[in-house]
């Protein structure tokens, strides 16, 4: 069983940052590919990034420049810091951990919130 448990998520005014941190704990296994997804009021879930076990990132365009995630394997621990917030990046932050080794699959967490005011 895989628990995904993210924080630092919070109220900022346009042109801060936060921070935030993913953990995947159970498996013994490292993770194939972490990432954050995010979810506005009344839209779909969206990629925001995500990184594979080999390093290689991936970014959504509203983010590039602005949002870096980072990846701790031996302990499947994933950030992502965000520069210059938006109110448009306001919404819930999903941390997702793939795993293609073992019966752990696709794994979401609870989702945190982040508040960006103008």
């Amino acid at each position: 069983q895989v628990q995904v448990v993210e924080s630092g998520g919070g109220l900022v005014q346009a042109g801060g940052s936060l921070r935030l941190s993913c953990s995947a704990s159970g498996p013994l296994v490292g993770a194939k590919t972490m990432g954050w997804y995010r979810q506005a009021p009344g839209k779909a879930r969206e990629l925001v990034a995500s990184v594979t076990d080999v390093d290689s990132t991936n970014y959504a365009d509203f983010v590039k420049g602005r949002f870096t995630i980072s990846r701790v394997y031996f302990n499947n621990t994933v950030y992502l810091q965000m520069n210059s917030l938006k109110p448009e990046d306001t919404g819930t932050y999903y941390c997702n951990a793939q795993f293609i080794v073992g019966p752990f699959g696709d794994n979401w967490g609870q989702g945190t919130q982040v508040t960006v005011s103008s």
